[in-house]
């Protein structure tokens, strides 16, 4: 919902998807008059939790969510029930490369960002499931090849091949002949 002259207004998906979105987003979402864009920022200290929110955390906050929402549409995050893609991780990596005190440093993968190592430390995280990391074409060659595997298996000439092999592990009784074998080399 937007604030467009003091109407309430619904934003539609398409609006965080245009191409300069993380502007647009902001400004369609904080709605600062020409006067208070202009004028010094409060003091954090004193300042409303309102006036804190407007001048400190959405200017950042924003811009940051509107870019999650474009990676989310990447990773197909609309289209699926489960993707691989954590919402929150992104976010905190974009916030932390995104921090002013960071400006002149390099770009820091989520995992290598310091607190995060921390914390993961002391909690770490389950694997994600392989159905989550694979791509759709990696997953179907994996179905593809124990479909193919299960129905060679099935075949007649396949079964009596493998019936066949093990009567003959059977009759050699390989085991107890590799314990006498071990039983002579020792007793040398």
């Amino acid at each position: 919902v937007s604030l467009e002259a003091g109407i309430l207004q619904p934003l539609h998906m398409e609006q965080f998807y245009s191409a300069p979105a993380a502007d647009t987003v902001v400004q369609q979402l904080l709605p600062i008059s020409e006067a208070a864009a202009f004028r010094e920022p409060p003091d954090p200290k004193t300042c409303s939790p309102q006036e804190y929110l407007e001048y400190y955390i959405f200017p950042v906050l924003l811009p940051g969510m509107a870019e999650l929402l474009h990676q989310a549409k990447k990773e197909k995050c609309f289209e699926r029930k489960r993707t691989k893609f954590i919402a929150c991780d992104f976010l905190t990596e974009w916030l932390y490369n995104k921090n002013p005190k960071r400006k002149d440093e390099s770009f820091t993968e989520f995992f290598s960002i310091p607190f995060v190592n921390d914390w993961l430390k002391d909690h770490p995280r389950p694997p994600i499931p392989l159905s989550l990391l694979l791509s759709e074409k990696e997953a179907s060659i994996v179905i593809q090849s124990f479909w193919r595997g299960y129905r060679v298996r099935c075949d007649s000439e396949i079964q009596e091949l493998r019936q066949w092999q093990k009567q003959l592990r059977e009759n050699k009784n390989i085991i107890k002949r590799v314990k006498e074998f071990w039983t002579k080399q020792e007793a040398k």
